[in-house]
């Protein structure tokens, strides 16, 4: 779980309007179930990074070589999408390298990652964390396309038509 605090950190240190950008910004209308949802989200994230340390790896298993492999795809994503993120302008919509194929590649990566971690510990309640703080995501990930859409306009609209939300869901008119 600690790739993600990596995350953070190599955006902050490279450039603050890179981090800025990867938050909503705050005074974007949020009701009170898109504010539950990200309360919710953050906390299952928190709870999952701190269960992740003690869970114990089920080393020589088949469980721990899938979800291993899981948890790497994961990785190579979230790095790739880190990394378009950040060489992207601030002010542009970010199109390239894996942004071309998932319009959240973060979220998408981060259940990855999360997922692979529960089955190579062979943890029912860390994959039932994974999930629900997906759905939380994937909530907000539908918050972020009001905001997108709102700044970038029919440049974003017809990203929509040609990029999925995330990979392995098929596109629904939204």
């Amino acid at each position: 779980m600690s790739v993600f605090l990596l995350q953070m950190i190599a955006m902050i240190l490279i450039n603050k309007r890179v981090f800025e950008r990867s938050h909503i910004p705050s005074e974007v209308n949020r009701n009170i179930l898109d504010k539950n949802a990200s309360i919710v989200g953050n906390i299952v994230w928190l709870l999952a990074m701190v269960y992740s340390v003690f869970l114990p790896l089920q080393l020589g298993t088949l469980l721990f070589y899938v979800g291993l492999a899981v948890f790497i795809v994961g990785l190579i994503f979230i790095t790739i999408a880190t990394y378009n993120f950040i060489t992207t302008p601030v002010d542009q919509l970010i199109t390239k390298g894996v942004y071309k194929i998932s319009r959240h590649p973060m979220y998408f990566a981060t259940f990855l990652i999360c997922i692979g971690s529960g089955i190579a510990t062979k943890s029912l309640p860390f994959s039932f964390l994974s999930i629900i703080m997906a759905l939380c995501f994937y909530h907000e990930a539908s918050i972020e396309e009001k905001y997108c859409l709102n700044k970038y306009g029919s440049v974003y609209q017809e990203y929509k038509k040609k990029t999925p939300k995330l990979i392995g869901i098929p596109r629904i008119s939204e």
